[in-house]
């Protein structure tokens, strides 16, 4: 095992552009599983592959175990990598793929066959030694994938996608093999993944890039609870946070034809600001005027358009009664009786409110 730093790390592909990894820092420590996460093209893999060696580093450093890898090459690094693709042999059997690294590392046959029994067992593949990958299903393929980087026994492991190949039941049941075959090993992981239900569910820690730059390093329950910006806010969180750009008031904020009142503590972070941007997460709301809820008379007003219901819960996709018609999502419990074309109240039922600099983006 070992530690892994970002210290200003940087990935220019062309001279005078924006980079493609801006002075990214990150200090990731022995044993944790870190899940680099973002939309496409916010940086994510190429801190992957600049970790990995495959990506040169053009300013900053990157260290593995204290030992700066600035012109190190991939081979050197001790690092063993998991792709979105399996690259499994198809010639080879399961257990040959799995022994391919140590037999190129010129290791005895007997320390093979030890190791990849062992590996094996940690991930269930026992049974499956002599198949060719053919044989297997997407999920064990890659579970074949994750053996051979686990013979090696590297100090860390980087994984690139490796969970997008797979069809959505898979993904949930293979992600859960991860984590815990992590948590087993306990060695160092670098996991990029655009998929934000697999950042908040697997990681230790959660690094969300967005145009190069890091926006929040933090555990899971910290960037939903306490977003750093609104891009953080928006992007944490299925269905995402509902953002509203709204003028203050003497009371709180205006949200169309309707004032929202907001907590004093919370009228205090304001400030001097003229605009604010509230966020409101969907099952944040009370839903009012006969709607699953009591009666009201201060809220804000806004008209069903569609309610999806998913058993135990419900989801109103709504808008509000301003000129731009704002959307709005709420969360309810299921069943509630809400129908397209309803008019609702909603009212906030959480003092924890997220307020963020209207212009910045900044959390106040």
């Amino acid at each position: 095992m070992a530690d892994v730093v970002f210290d200003h790390a940087s990935r220019v592909y062309t001279v005078g552009a924006k980079p493609a990894v801006n002075r990214l820092d990150l200090e990731i420590a022995e044993g944790e599983f870190v899940v680099l996460v973002g939309p496409s093209g916010s940086g994510k893999s190429t801190a992957l592959r600049m970790l990995a060696g495959l990506e040169e580093i053009d300013d900053g450093e990157i260290r593995i175990g204290g030992r700066n890898m600035v012109g190190v090459p991939s081979r050197d690094r001790d690092i063993a990598m998991v792709f979105q693709n399996y690259a499994l042999y198809p010639n080879k059997t399961v257990g040959d793929n799995m022994a391919f690294p140590l037999k190129m590392r010129g290791v005895d046959k007997a320390t093979q066959q030890e190791k990849v029994r062992a590996a094996a067992d940690i991930l269930g593949l026992t049974d499956y030694l002599d198949r060719k990958p053919k044989a297997l299903s997407g999920g064990q393929r890659q579970r074949v994938a994750m053996g051979r980087a686990i013979v090696r026994e590297p100090q860390v492991f980087l994984m690139d996608e490796p969970l997008s190949n797979l069809d959505a039941k898979m993904r949930v049941s293979t992600r859960t093999e991860i984590a815990a075959m992590q948590r087993r090993l306990g060695v160092t992981t670098v996991y990029v993944t655009h998929d934000q239900v697999e950042a908040m569910t697997m990681g230790d820690r959660v690094a969300l890039l967005a145009d190069g730059k890091l926006q929040q390093f933090a555990t899971p329950s910290e960037l939903y609870d306490k977003p750093a910006n609104a891009f953080v806010a928006g992007f944490i969180g299925s269905p995402a946070m509902n953002l509203f750009t709204l003028p203050v008031s003497a009371e709180g904020v205006r949200m169309g034809s309707s004032e929202l009142r907001l907590p004093r503590e919370v009228l205090s972070r304001i400030g001097g600001h003229e605009r604010v941007t509230l966020g409101i997460r969907p099952e944040q709301w009370a839903v009012a005027d006969g709607v699953g809820g009591h009666g009201s008379s201060s809220g804000v007003k806004a008209q069903v358009d569609v309610v999806e219901e998913l058993g135990s819960d419900a989801y109103l996709y709504a808008h509000l009664d301003d000129e731009a018609q704002t959307a709005v999502v709420v969360r309810t419990a299921g069943r509630s009786g809400a129908h397209r074309g309803d008019q609702i109240v909603l009212t906030p039922t959480s003092e924890e409110l997220h307020l963020f600099d209207a212009d910045s983006g900044d959390r106040l």
